[in-house]
C-alpha cells in the first residue's frame, strides 16, 4: 500500500519514514522508545496494529514485529491478547537499563552502570553463604525491618560515611527506588511540596508525579543548591520536605562542601523540613565529609543504596531516620511490602563484615580514577566542585537542542547519551547540558572511542 494513502488516516503513532535508517527495525524501535519516554505517546495509548504500521511505512511486517519486541523487552510496551499493544504506564522520563539479547549498535554512555566486573567477588561470597547451615532461616518473612545483625552491619557501614544512628533507627529495603516510595508514601501526602535541585534524579521526579507530590526546583551554583534560594522558596511556599544528593549529585556531579551542607541544614531546621538525603555516592565523598543528616538529627531520612558501591543486582538499600519518623516508616514497611530479601541482606552483611566490600570500593575507585583521567584528555571539568572521581560528567551545550532529535543524532553517530531535559524539574531553563556515563563502556578502549565520537559529534553541532 502506498505510504501517502495514510495521509489523512487516523493513527495513534505515525513515525516519520524519513528518519528511518538501517537496520530499520532498530530505527523504528528507537523512534518508539523516544516518543514514549518523552511524552509524545501517553501511558496506556493503544499502538497501531503491526500490519497497519507496516503498510503505513511500506515495509515488511516482520520488521515491525522485531521493533515491537525490542520495546517490549525494555518494558516500554505490553501486548494484550485480542486487544492489541499498549504503552506501559509511568515510563516517560524514568532512566533504566533493559538489555536486549541483540548487540547494541552504539556505545552506552547514558545509563550509569556500576562497574559490575566486581560481581565476581560478590559471587564468591554467595557461594560461601550457600554452604552455611542457617541458609533456610534467610528464606522466610521474619523481620520486615531487617534481621538484627543485618541492621548492625548497616550501622557499621553507615558509620564509615560518618552517620552514627541507633540500630532501632535503621531499616533495610529492596533498593533505593523502593526506599523513595516508602518514604514518600509514609511521610508525605498528595499535594505536599518538596524542594529539589533544578536538575535532579529523573526517577524521583516521576515517582513524585505518580504520588501527586509537587517538586519545587531551587536554583543552585557551583556548590549545589543555594541556601538563599531555598530560604526564599520556604517563605513563599508551604514546603514539607527537601530531596538532595549532596555527594556527587546526579546529574551535575557537584559535591557540596561542609559549609554549604551546614547552611542548608540551618534552613531545614528553621522551617522544619523533612530531609530526604540520597547518599548513593557516599563512597566517592572526600575524606571527612559529613552527611547533611548529621546536622539535622531530628529531621532526616538518610538513604544509602549499595547499587553503585557494591552490587546493583542485589537490590539492597539501608535507610536511617530520626526518632519522629520511626513509627510511620515502620508502619509503611509493614504495609507496603518493601521488605528486601534476607538472603540479599545476608550477602551484603557478609561483604561488609569480611572486608570484601572495602576491597570492591577500592577497586572501583582505581578504575574510575583512570576513566576520569581519560575524560580529561577530551574535555575539561567545568565545575570547580564537581567530584573528581564521578561515575558521570555534566557537559554544557553552547546552544539549545530538542531532546529527542539530539539524542537520536548521537545514536546515529554511535553513542547513547542523555540530554539535560530528562533531569529538569521545571521546563523553563534556557541552559542545556548532556550527562554522560564513564562507567558503562565495557572497557577503557571502548570509553576512549566513545569520548572521541562525542568530541567530534559536539564539534559538528557547533559546541
Amino acid at each position: 500500500m502506498p505510504v501517502n494513502s495514510f495521509e489523512n488516516y487516523p493513527m495513534s503513532w505515525k513515525p516519520d519514514r524519513k528518519q528511518l535508517v538501517s537496520p530499520l527495525y532498530r530505527s523504528i524501535a528507537s523512534l518508539l522508545e523516544y516518543d514514549i519516554l518523552n511524552g509524545y505517546l501517553k501511558p496506556n495509548t493503544k499502538l497501531p496494529p503491526q500490519r497497519e504500521l507496516a503498510d503505513y511505512l511500506d515495509i515488511n511486517l516482520s520488521t515491525i514485529t522485531r521493533a515491537f519486541k525490542i520495546c517490549e523487552v525494555k518494558g516500554l510496551i505490553y501486548a494484550v491478547t485480542g486487544r492489541g499493544t499498549f504503552v506501559t504506564p509511568n515510563v516517560r522520563n524514568a532512566i533504566f537499563s533493559a538489555d536486549s539479547r541483540e548487540k547494541q549498535p552504539y556505545i552506552e554512555m547514558g545509563i550509569i552502570k556500576p562497574l559490575d566486573s566486581y560481581n565476581t567477588l560478590v559471587a564468591d561470597t554467595i557461594k560461601s553463604i550457600a554452604n552455611k547451615n542457617y541458609l533456610e532461616k534467610l528464606l522466610d518473612y521474619r523481620d520486615p525491618l531487617g534481621m538484627p545483625y543485618h541492621r548492625m552491619a548497616a550501622k557499621k557501614w553507615m558509620e564509615k560515611f560518618h552517620l552514627d544512628v541507633p540500630v532501632d533507627n535503621i531499616a533495610i529495603t529492596s533498593g533505593g527506588q523502593n526506599s523513595f516510595t516508602l518514604i514518600l508514601m509514609s511521610l508525605f501526602h498528595p499535594g505536599d511540596k518538596i524542594a529539589v535541585d533544578a536538575y535532579t534524579y529523573p526517577n524521583f521526579i516521576e515517582l513524585a508525579k505518580i504520588l501527586n507530590i509537587q517538586l519545587i526546583p531551587i536554583d543552585g551554583d557551583s556548590l549545589g543548591m543555594m541556601p538563599e534560594s531555598l530560604d526564599y522558596a520556604c517563605r513563599t511556599n508551604q514546603l514539607q520536605g527537601i530531596y538532595l544528593i549532596p555527594t556527587c549529585n546526579n546529574p551535575t556531579a557537584i559535591t557540596m562542601d561542609r559549609n554549604r551542607r551546614k547552611d542548608i541544614a540551618q534552613i531545614i531546621k528553621r522551617y522544619r523540613l523533612i530531609l530526604i538525603e540520597d547518599d548513593i555516592y557516599s563512597f566517592l565523598a572526600p575524606k571527612g565529609y559529613l552527611p547533611i543528616s548529621h546536622f539535622v538529627p531530628e529531621n532526616f531520612v538518610y538513604i544509602q543504596s549499595i547499587a553503585k558501591s557494591l552490587s546493583s543486582g542485589l537490590r539492597v538499600s539501608f535507610i536511617a531516620y530520626a526518632n519522629q519518623f520511626m513509627e510511620k516508616i515502620t508502619y509503611g514497611i509493614f504495609n507496603l511490602n518493601i521488605k528486601t530479601s534476607a538472603l540479599n541482606a545476608e550477602i551484603i552483611t557478609e561483604l561488609i563484615n569480611t572486608g570484601v566490600a572495602d576491597e570492591i570500593i577500592k577497586g572501583k575507585k582505581e578504575i574510575i580514577i583512570q576513566r576520569n583521567q581519560l575524560y580529561l584528555k577530551y574535555f575539561p571539568i567545568h565545575g570547580s566542585h564537581e567530584n573528581p572521581i564521578s561515575f558521570f560528567r555534566w557537559i554544557p551545550l553552547s546552544k539549545n537542542y530538542q531532546l529527542k532529535q539530539f539524542e537520536e543524532n548521537a545514536i546515529a553517530k554511535g553513542i547513547h547519551i542523555y540530554h539535560s531535559d530528562r533531569f529538569l524539574v521545571k521546563k523553563d531553563k534556557s541552559s542545556q547540558f548532556i550527562r554522560i556515563s564513564l562507567t558503562s563502556a565495557k572497557d577503557f578502549a571502548e570509553l576512549d572511542k566513545g569520548l572521541y565520537i562525542l568530541k567530534n559529534f559536539l564539534l559538528s553541532c557547533g559546541k
